[in-house]
């Protein structure tokens, strides 16, 4: 008996090396496994572990495209889309229109501000000379209209007043023909020669000093033996000597015999930059002598008026 236990008490016995109660991580994973995994009887189906369902998602909306915008390539198509059709308010209305008035006013009053900006820029001599201008033709318009109330009382007392009217129609002629260039004129006024000797003188610069001389009162005026009129005209020669004046050639010196006021006309040939002054530029020379009585003999045929008559009262 005791030989028998004592086989048994050796195989209880753990081995050498290795604590008691302590297995292997070999034995331990087997014994959970198999405590843990029951096997099923048999004759028993086996049941397929059921599957958790998973949480579901919330459907994502689908994005809508969007159309893009379409700009207008052109400029001028972005412009008119922008200003077109106008958005006007009250107050932008009023604002306008006050604008405008503004605007117009200002354009009024420069406008009347240029109309003298001739005098404006114009030298000292330049506005010397224009006041002596207007200071004889107001003398002339003075004296014409003296003349005219003399005449008109000498109608008025006169016993023969037919005989009184008839001289005074005959001293309008006469004098109307000076104007006309029919009858010689006499009086007060310069000589102007110019001498020409390099040809450089044209028909533009004669025309030049003949409105000159006219613009300063110029009552009658002969250049050479030819009577200036109301329709004298210049022309070059076509030999490129001389000038043609009403159709005659009239070679230089040129001499302009003028009646008028001596101390209006010199002054308005001597301005800075004037006839004498451009006649220089051209190798010209001019002179000038005033006298107390020249002679304009020159006469012109007058023309018959083709289209034009007087005009009924």
């Amino acid at each position: 008996m005791s030989e028998e236990k004592e086989p048994r008490e050796r195989e209880a016995e753990p081995p050498v090396g290795e604590e008691p109660g302590v297995g292997s991580a070999a034995e331990e994973a087997g014994a959970v496994g198999a405590v843990g995994e029951v096997e099923p009887a048999a004759g028993e189906a086996v049941q397929a572990p059921e599957e958790v369902p998973a949480a579901e998602e919330p459907p994502v909306a689908a994005a809508v495209p969007r159309e893009p915008v379409r700009l207008p390539s052109d400029g001028r198509t972005r412009l008119k889309a922008a200003l077109w059709p106008p958005r006007v308010s009250r107050g932008q209305l009023v604002v306008a229109l006050l604008l405008f008035a503004l605007g117009l006013a200002l354009a009024i009053q420069v406008r009347s501000t240029n109309d003298h900006s001739e005098l404006r820029g114009a030298r000292q001599e330049d506005l010397v000379r224009i006041l002596d201008e207007l200071d004889g033709k107001q003398q002339r318009l003075q004296s014409e209209k003296t003349q005219l109330e003399q005449s008109l009382a000498q109608l008025e007392n006169s016993s023969n007043q037919a005989k009184e009217a008839q001289e005074q129609t005959r001293k309008k002629a006469a004098e109307l023909g000076v104007l006309a260039g029919t009858e010689k004129a006499t009086g007060p006024g310069i000589v102007l020669t110019i001498d020409d000797p390099q040809g450089q003188v044209k028909a533009d610069m004669l025309l030049d000093t003949l409105q000159e001389l006219r613009a300063a009162g110029a009552e009658a005026i002969q250049i050479n033996d030819v009577r200036v009129v109301a329709g004298t005209y210049f022309t070059d020669n076509s030999s490129g000597n001389g000038v043609r004046i009403d159709g005659k050639d009239v070679s230089q010196p040129f001499r302009f015999t003028v009646v008028g006021n001596p101390q209006d006309l010199t002054p308005a040939l001597n301005i800075p930059g004037g006839v004498v002054r451009s006649l220089e530029n051209h190798q010209a020379r001019a002179t000038i002598v005033q006298q107390q009585k020249v002679l304009v003999d020159a006469l012109a045929a007058p023309k018959p008026l083709q289209y034009g008559k007087p005009a009924a009262k």
